[in-house]
């Protein structure tokens, strides 16, 4: 792999289809003899392109075209951006032509192009920083933009066009020219003429599937392009009932692969259990999968919501879409939503309409919506279309769909869940709501639901609605701490006790506790700087606080029972500090924070060589695979490339790592280079044998020396600072969602359904500082298990994101999985899988965390404290007889 498609790919994020992809459009371009083509040349050209890739049977144009079919979501702009990039780079091809389907892909390929824009395209290439790509569009190449000669020696422009080209199509209708070719260029030659002199003139087509029999689309061959690059989701054209696949595609990645590595939502399917259709009018059909949308629709907007507020994200709210089947018909559906009797009137002013006979202001302001509705400030929950929303609309926040209009293509259904496929955070979040694409799925999707069931399904699972709906139903949990119903339980019956002034008695109520509670809750957060809670009960402290409780409690209060109220404050107050001291756990907020330039490299080693004993390659060597059976013959070829030190071979192989810099380590790949080399020389006695096994093992020689390098990296950075702003911190609420039937389960309960332990919430602790927690696995419930039954453990809990801030590498932060109180000490506990214990940011992590470590027990024990500690426990170890002594043995981190 050549160390430019590196670089490209680290500079732009490439994930692995792109990646795969750009690797492929490399193979191509040094293959092939791109230049200008007539019948018998073109032939030669696919042939050695069959050669290679033999999936392509024909180009089907008159120049060399190649197909990426590339799953929605995954990232097709960003592609053609790295395909400019290499081009250019490699083979200094400065003129592009960018296709659009229409005017929506049109204006985001326009946005995506230009700098300084969220999703620019370019984004790291250092050449397109000193000479921006000159981009010219539908609405500005009739300023001589293109026509400037580009081809000087001082001109390294990139030239890209970005074009609609249903305007080409709407205007060959007649029998005209398109106005590409019509008009005329201030140098005299119509632009269309200028392109098609150009010698290095690339075609891009996105949504390659929308250029097929098309009447404008013959323009295209008469651009004569070197390369045509074809980027589609649906790699076929609808022919009757017929789905015609293309020809010339040389790479795929489908949908049901991009759910699998977890790039987009998983779509699923919602129906009711034992449904009949039959049973039900048109009407009331149609009703059913509108409320019975509403209600998933519902579900998820509080999953979401608890997700980004657990996590600190931004709040995403979903909206509906639904498809209509014609203009009146989503006129009636918008009656229907509108009215006062749709869910009591709630989505009154929550629904927009799109169609295409829309025009005008009207037309305008939908667009301006559709445009809103990623922005939570949007009111608009529900979208209803006429097979308007197809390719170019790209959301993240649409998780439900209505399909009130049957589908008959395989077409239609990938483009409709299409729509929805983008995720929201960028990644997989592990909550199902937040990564699923719901289709309400009654009776007129029915074929959506046949072509899920065939074996490439790209629909892998259901969801039930309807008869079991109270089962499916979510309902959020609020977990308060445990220090609040104690300190009610400790100040109701004293407070109520006092006698006022006139000897009668107030019984104080739960709510008169719980007001001044939740004030001296705010108020002690003012204390939080103190080294621990234990110095709020000192009286100084202790009656500061009282008097602020008082002063602001009594504003704007009539004091019937003045006495009561003064004993009522002291005692809340004293009550709180009391259990705050006995049910939290003080938690430093300890910054520890890298300042500086980050220092990363690799440690000298002695490379392990032990296992080599190579031998020169005779000339012909046959290599069969195991799995595939597949054969292959290596030739002896005399044109290897030689290099005056042996060392440079494997030097030259492993500077293709992105993550290794020849300026920075230089000396180190000499001196691991130069031990391989030995190694080989010892059992070589012939240089000659020795470079020939250089010269064809290079590669796999460079892999075995850098996967021992990755084991001896290192970052770190120059200097840390460390801050103590708090000795303990307040505890608050968390939320979280369970399913409405379900309730709180048991925590030593065992879960059948080890892959649903996310969506249940667990009660029933003793230790516990909240009665109800969430886990992430079954190896942290058992866990919590062996933390209730060790007599040695006080208290524990899962901390949430407010109380730690832990940095590693500069500006993560690290969110522990436990936090353990003992008589003795204090524990940040993780539980890794096992396989991940040595992975690189797992350690960078527990590096981190150790330092913390170092400096809150400096605090803690200064301050009469307990020392901290580290300990990452491999989940295999997780077993309910285990103590945390004994795991400390074992996983103590160093």
């Amino acid at each position: 792999m050549s160390k430019l498609i590196n670089a490209i790919s680290a500079r732009l994020s490439l994930r692995n289809p792109q990646k795969e992809s750009l690797e492929i459009l490399s193979d191509i371009v040094d293959t092939t003899e791109l230049g200008n083509y007539d019948s018998q040349s073109l032939l030669m050209e696919l042939d050695k392109v069959k050669s290679l890739y033999p999936s392509v049977s024909d180009f089907e144009r008159e120049f060399p075209s190649l197909c990426f079919a590339l799953a929605t979501g995954v990232g097709k702009t960003r592609l053609m951006g790295a395909f400019i990039s290499y081009l250019y780079l490699s083979k200094g091809i400065k003129n592009f032509f960018v296709l659009a389907p229409n005017l929506t892909i049109y204006n985001k390929l326009i946005q995506d192009f230009t700098p300084n824009t969220p999703k620019y395209v370019f984004k790291g290439i250092a050449e397109f920083i000193t000479v921006l790509p000159v981009i010219i569009t539908g609405d500005n190449y009739e300023d001589g933009l293109g026509n400037r000669n580009q081809y000087s020696m001082f001109n390294d422009e990139v030239h890209i066009n970005i074009f609609n080209i249903s305007k080409i199509n709407s205007e060959v209708r007649g029998g005209k020219a398109p106005r590409i070719k019509r008009l005329k260029e201030y140098i005299g030659d119509s632009y269309f003429n200028y392109l098609a002199s150009l010698p290095d003139l690339v075609l891009l087509m996105d949504e390659s599937h929308r250029y097929r029999a098309s009447a404008g689309i013959k323009v295209l061959n008469e651009l004569k392009p070197i390369l045509g690059l074809e980027l589609t989701a649906t790699p076929q054209v609808e022919s009757g009932n017929r789905a015609i696949p293309f020809k010339n595609v040389i790479y795929s990645y489908p949908l049901h692969k991009a759910m699998e590595d977890g790039f987009v939502k998983e779509p699923a399917v919602a129906t009711r259990e034992n449904f009949n259709a039959s049973q039900y009018s048109e009407d009331q059909l149609e009703r059913l999968k509108l409320d019975d949308g509403i209600l998933v629709h519902e579900e998820t907007k509080v999953e979401l919501e608890v997700y980004a507020r657990q996590n600190h994200k931004p709040i995403v709210k979903p909206f509906i879409l639904i498809v209509a089947q014609d203009t009146t018909h989503a006129s009636k559906l918008m009656d229907i939503i509108q009215s006062d009797e749709f869910f009591e009137g709630r989505y009154k002013n929550k629904v927009i309409t799109v169609h295409s006979n829309q025009s005008g202001q009207e037309k305008d302001e939908t667009i301006q919506e559709l445009m809103r509705l990623e922005n939570p400030v949007s009111e608009t929950e529900i979208v209803i279309h006429v097979n308007m929303l197809k390719e170019g609309w790209d959301v993240t926040n649409l998780y439900t769909i209505i399909p009130l209009r049957a589908a008959n293509s395989k077409t239609l259904v990938e483009q409709s869940i299409g729509r929805g496929l983008r995720l929201p955070y960028g990644k997989r979040t592990g909550v199902k709501a937040v990564d699923r694409l719901t289709i309400i799925a009654h009776d007129k999707f029915q074929d959506i639901i046949d072509e899920a069931n065939n074996p490439n399904s790209i629909i892998r699972n259901g969801v039930y609605i309807g008869k079991d709906i109270a089962r499916e139903q979510k309902k959020t949990i609020t977990s308060n701490p445990k220090l609040g119903q104690a300190v009610v339980e400790q100040v109701q019956a004293k407070v109520s006790a006092v006698q006022a002034t006139n000897n009668d008695f107030n019984p104080v109520q739960t709510n008169d506790v719980m007001n001044v509670f939740e004030l001296a809750q705010r108020k002690m957060k003012n204390y939080e700087h103190l080294p621990s809670s234990k110095h709020l009960a000192t009286g100084e402290i202790k009656q500061q606080l009282i008097e602020e409780v008082r002063s602001e409690y009594l504003v704007n209060q009539l004091d019937l029972f003045p006495e009561q109220t003064t004993a009522l404050i002291e005692q809340v107050v004293e009550a709180l500090v009391e259990q705050t001291i006995q049910h939290s756990i003080d938690i430093p907020r300890i910054v520890v924070q890298p300042v500086g330039d980050l220092t990363w490299g690799y440690h000298n080693f002695n490379v392990e060589v032990s296992n080599v004993s190579l031998q020169p390659v005779d000339e012909h060597i046959l290599i069969q695979h195991l799995r595939t059976h597949e054969r292959e013959v290596l030739q002896r070829n005399n044109n290897l490339a030689v290099e005056e030190r042996l060392e440079d071979y494997l030097v030259a192989a492993l500077i293709d790592y992105s993550d290794i810099s020849y300026d920075d380590h230089s000396a180190l790949l000499y001196s691991l280079s130069n031990q391989m080399v030995q190694h080989l020389q010892s059992y070589l006695t012939d240089e000659h044998a020795v470079r020939n096994v250089l010269q064809y093992n290079r590669g796999r020689l460079a892999e075995l020396i850098h996967s021992q390098m990755k084991n001896n990296y290192y970052e770190t950075a120059t200097a840390y600072e460390v801050q103590v702003s708090r000795g303990f911190t307040t505890f608050k609420p968390v939320s979280y969602t369970t399913l409405l039937a379900e309730g709180v389960k048991p925590f030593r309960q065992p879960v059948e359904d080890k892959s649903r332990i996310r969506s249940m919430v667990f009660g029933g602790f003793i230790k516990c500082l909240y009665p109800e927690q969430k886990f992430d696995s079954d190896s942290e419930r058992k866990f919590a298990v062996i933390c209730e039954n060790d007599p040695n453990v006080e208290k524990w809990l899962k901390p949430s994101a407010e109380h730690f801030k832990i940095y590693y590498n500069h500006n993560s932060i690290y969110e522990p999985d436990f936090v353990v109180e003992t008589k003795t000490g204090k524990y940040i506990c993780e539980i890794k899988k096992e396989k991940e214990m040595e992975d690189s940011t797992v350690q960078a992590k527990a590096r981190a965390v150790l330092e913390w470590c170092t400096h809150a027990s400096k605090h803690e024990l200064e301050h009469g404290g307990k020392k901290w500690s580290y300990l990452l426990i491999p989940h295999s170890d997780v077993q309910e007889n285990m103590t945390l002594e004994g795991l400390k043995s074992r996983y103590l981190f160093k």
